[in-house]
């Protein structure tokens, strides 16, 4: 059988789940190649084709059939296990059939008895998940392994009520389906087929991205079968820092719900229903107790905000039939102080309300984008509240612990789903401006004529950038704090000697950015001689090279194919001036250096007057998203910033 009669061994299987003729299977694999057929994979999926059938609940079944062939032993070794993974509080999953066809003919049937079901591992978010795991023992090359796999139910857990023993499977917007299908992989593919059939009642809408897929609809009977096909799909080369592989990658997204508007009013009213945001006499006496000395409306939603951030610890556990959509209940939250992202929101919104706010749930798609078709790609939920001026303000307690930001800018530039009760439309978050995010740095020094270098550094920064810096304090005990802005110090001055440490309260980040005063002496810190002074920048050399992510961005990269994506946009501005022994003088002219546009940019001046050099430098990164032809510009800025961190200084007598 040649590989272009694949789609027709794949449809007998969709519509009749036939058992393939094992002499047309072996010429399959025979005829998929070897590895050098494919820039030395380890493997190659002959086929995967996926068969959905949705009922009109919007409950539906999920038929996977998958032929991979071994290339190599490192292959054998990587595909020796399957691991299915599933939610049982949503879907049911089961290994309907596993055989391994032999390179030399035979076939072996895996013994189903020997599949494994365990708890998934966890971290930090235990709801249940579990696995199911075959271990199929040696695979060798030429080796290919069938596998049959059956999932009933849906991907995020709701309450669920009713007598019908499928109830809890069906999805959450009952009567709908979605789906989001990847067709990339990580290993070459010669046929990938995805097919979904649904009464005719229920039109889907769908599109492509990224890509090209054949694509057909046909009637069958009161269904609907449509048919999505890609051929030859080979792994794409991955960029450093490049952004989601599904926002570069083909994948088909497919709905029901009509948009995004239908989506909104559904998520607020299933938590309205659920009453999700009742206060209760605790609730409103904390709340009470946070709003003292609260001056403005902005002050209330600060000092709730933060609250929630800094109180309600991020750990999910398994709380019965309640999860995925559903936020918690207040009462559950304030009890328990500790929940995931939807949880700390839905803590939010409770005090929020108590304290007189009209404030509703939003969904969001961290690192990722989210495209027009309603299909739910979400991971991670957030708050908005209402002003009084109308104008919606979106709050993040989840990752604003201990972050001056209400918001966090690390998600500018990412959609999100507001649940209103009117409904409301798809939008994306805004570049935070540079100079909301700065980094400032001030810094007089001595070099003596031992070498040694003397003298102090203030630095001082703001939203992401201040986190960043914080985070010495703010993630360690207060015993730590010292010792973890000393390593900060001997990270470029190993001989540093501390004389004094000056800091913010870090406990106050509310009440002011975060500074920092270090005076110290480093023995050794330049180079001295008769007749030359060679040292390295300290401020401009990489001091707190944490709060600047972009100084390890991979700059070796010339050209991109994909956007790329950096922490946050940010400002960076430092003045360090070195007092320097009689007679040296910097080898080449005052140096200049300016480039770069909006997007980002450079500038410095390294200048000396008499005997103390002065270094001026500033960089503006513009935001964290990024096209990629706006790669040169900002790989120029971040390679001229880095020259400072890797180059010395030299003075001739």
């Amino acid at each position: 059988m040649k590989l272009k009669n694949i789609l027709t061994f794949l449809v007998a299987f969709v519509f009749a789940s036939t058992q393939v003729v094992a002499d047309d299977l072996k010429q399959i694999i025979a005829n998929a190649g070897q590895s050098s057929d494919y820039d030395g994979a380890g493997v190659v999926v002959v086929f995967d084709s996926t068969l959905v059938k949705v009922m009109p609940t919007g409950l539906s079944h999920m038929y996977q059939h998958k032929l991979v062939k071994i290339l190599t032993e490192q292959g054998g070794l990587d595909n020796r296990t399957l691991i299915f993974g599933y939610d049982p509080l949503s879907a049911w999953a089961e290994i309907q059939s596993v055989r391994i066809i032999r390179k030399s003919g035979d076939v072996d049937v895996f013994d189903l008895k020997q599949v494994k079901d365990y708890a998934a591992p966890a971290r930090m978010i235990y709801w249940g998940a579990r696995e199911l795991m075959a271990d199929l023992g040696r695979l060798e090359p030429g080796d290919a392994v069938e596998v049959r796999f059956y999932r009933k139910g849906f991907t995020y857990a709701l309450l669920q009520t009713g007598s019908d023993p499928d109830e809890q499977y069906i999805p959450p917007m009952r009567g709908h389906y979605y789906d989001i299908v990847p067709f990339w992989s990580s290993d070459p593919v010669i046929e990938k087929v995805y097919r979904v059939c649904l009464p005719k009642d229920k039109p889907v809408q769908y599109s492509v991205y990224n890509g090209n897929l054949a694509s057909s609809l046909l009637f069958k009977g009161d269904k609907m079968v449509y048919t999505f096909s890609l051929k030859n799909i080979r792994p794409l080369k991955t960029e450093p820092s490049m952004v989601a592989m599904s926002d570069v990658a083909p994948k088909l997204l497919l709905s029901t719900s009509p948009d995004w508007e239908a989506k909104s009013m559904w998520f607020y009213g299933v938590n309205e229903d659920y009453g999700s945001f009742k206060s209760n006499k605790e609730i409103d006496a904390k709340v009470n107790e946070v709003l003292k000395g609260a001056r403005t409306e902005l002050d209330s939603i600060s000092l709730l905000t933060h609250w929630v951030a800094d109180e309600i610890r991020y750990s999910g556990i398994s709380m019965g039939k309640g999860e995925g959509y559903t936020l918690h209940s207040g009462a559950m939250n304030f009890t328990d102080r500790c929940g995931v992202c939807k949880d700390k929101a839905g803590m939010l919104i409770t005090m929020l309300r108590a304290a007189g706010f009209k404030s509703y749930a939003a969904m969001t798609m961290a690192g990722e984008r989210i495209d027009r078709i309603p299909a739910d790609q979400f991971n991670h939920s957030v708050t908005v509240v209402q002003r009084r001026s109308g104008e919606y303000m979106l709050l993040d307690p989840t990752w604003v612990p201990f972050v001056r930001e209400l918001w966090s800018s690390a998600e500018q530039q990412q959609n999100y789903l507001m649940g209103l009760p009117k409904g409301a439309d798809l939008m994306e978050t805004p570049v935070s401006a540079p100079e909301n995010h700065y980094l400032r740095m001030a810094a007089v020094w001595k070099i003596s004529q031992d070498g040694t270098l003397e003298g102090e550094i203030t630095l001082t920064a703001e939203g992401q950038t201040d986190a960043s810096v914080r985070s010495i304090f703010s993630r360690s005990a207060p015993d730590a704090w010292n010792s973890n802005l000393e390593k900060e110090i001997l990270r470029l001055a190993p001989t540093a000697h501390i004389t004094s440490m000056d800091y913010t309260n870090p406990d106050e980040y509310q009440k002011q950015p975060v500074s920092i005063t270090v005076r110290f002496a480093a023995p050794a810190y330049a180079l001295v001689s008769n007749d030359a002074i060679v040292f390295k920048p300290f401020a401009a050399g990489g001091f707190f090279s944490r709060a600047q992510s972009h100084l390890y961005m991979n700059t070796n990269v010339e050209n991109r194919q994909f956007d790329f994506r950096d922490r946050c946009s940010r400002l960076i501005e430092i003045t360090e001036s070195f007092e320097l022994p009689e007679g040296y003088q910097m080898t080449t002219p005052a140096s200049v250096a300016k480039l770069g546009n909006e997007t980002a940019s450079y500038q410095r001046d390294v200048v000396q007057q008499s005997n103390t050099l002065t270094i001026n430098e500033k960089v503006v990164l513009g935001k964290r998203i990024y096209k990629a032809d706006e790669w040169p510009v900002y790989r120029d800025v971040v390679k001229k910033q880095k020259e400072l961190t890797t180059k010395e200084i030299v003075l001739k007598k």
